[in-house]
């Protein structure tokens, strides 16, 4: 019974995970470190690319040793609930975003915006003119770039998928890093929820394989970059989302055109603040669980 309800929890856990990740704005990886999977999901993911690349170089044994001794018993569960979570949120976000385009951006502007304090407080007391400078420039470069025109989904731009998705999935090593947003500024969002809806096999068998790169060599390369430069790291993260805001301004043209703002618009507004307050809550809650210890939500359960 015990252990059937832990599937249960571990299942729930991965479908808050998945419906996370396809919110722009709203963190994967955050939420996995509140329900405390974030080490298990993230050290489980380094050992399964480490025995792959074992495998591929004819070490069969010792790939097949390091992936028994991962917690499958958490990770299936977890695993399959991302999966429901992932296709559920997509069934549920299409066609919102085709009937309101503007409160749906505004939306996620709102939950960006709030994002930023993650990466920024993360530096702390360390903010001085050098690294405000850096923010600064970052956030110019990547205001410019997502200023252009979005890539069309479809078959010419099945050569972009690859590079998005090995991006993306980066956004789980970091909490508060979403990596649907991510995808947005890259113009692969909707191209992607398409894909999941409609079973595009093709499209979604090319965003695994470069999910599995990303694992394999960007998660290592962040990880390098954030034992050796840290606080560099994290202005530059923040002022690259800073930037990007200019791909989810509510009111803007097909070709990411600025429009002014409407009279009418007070509804929209709203929206906006609302994924402000879903945000500020949600790194409220990982304060608090940071300050209880999670004790009792999974973090280092391999012995369970």
């Amino acid at each position: 019974m015990i252990r059937a309800l832990r599937i249960v929890l571990d299942g729930l856990r991965g479908l808050l995970i998945g419906l996370a990740e396809i919110v722009p704005g709203v963190s994967g990886g955050t939420v996995a470190l509140i329900t405390g999977v974030y080490a298990t999901l993230i050290s489980s993911a380094s050992n399964i690319i480490a025995g792959l690349l074992s495998g591929l170089r004819g070490h069969g044994r010792a790939m097949l040793a390091l992936w028994a001794s991962q917690p499958w018993r958490i990770l299936i569960p977890v695993l399959a609930g991302m999966l429901v979570g992932i296709v559920t949120g997509a069934a549920l976000l299409e066609p919102i975003m085709s009937e309101y385009p503007t409160h749906t951006r505004a939306l996620f502007t709102g939950l960006i915006l709030a994002s930023l304090w993650i990466p920024a407080h993360m530096v702390g007391r360390a903010w001085d003119l050098r690294l405000l400078v850096v923010a600064v420039v970052a956030t110019g470069a990547s205001f410019v770039l997502t200023g252009l025109p979005v890539i069309t989904g479809g078959s010419e731009s099945l050569w972009l998928v690859a590079p998005a998705a090995a991006l993306a999935v980066c956004a789980l090593v970091l909490p508060g890093v979403s990596g649907s947003f991510l995808l947005v500024i890259l113009g692969m969002y909707e191209p992607t929820l398409q894909a999941v809806n409609s079973r595009d096999f093709a499209y979604l068998v090319v965003f695994a394989l470069g999910a599995l790169v990303g694992l394999g060599a960007f998660v290592r390369l962040l990880q390098f970059l954030l034992s050796h430069y840290r606080n560099l790291t994290l202005v530059v993260m923040t002022g690259l989302m800073a930037g990007s805001l200019r791909a989810l301004w509510p009111w803007q043209g097909s070709k990411r055109e600025i429009l002014s703002i409407p009279a009418d618009s007070f509804t929209v507004w709203l929206t906006l603040f609302v994924g402000v307050a879903l945000v500020a809550a949600l790194i409220a809650a990982e304060r608090i669980w940071q300050r209880r210890g999670a004790p009792n939500f999974g973090v280092n359960r391999d012995a369970l």
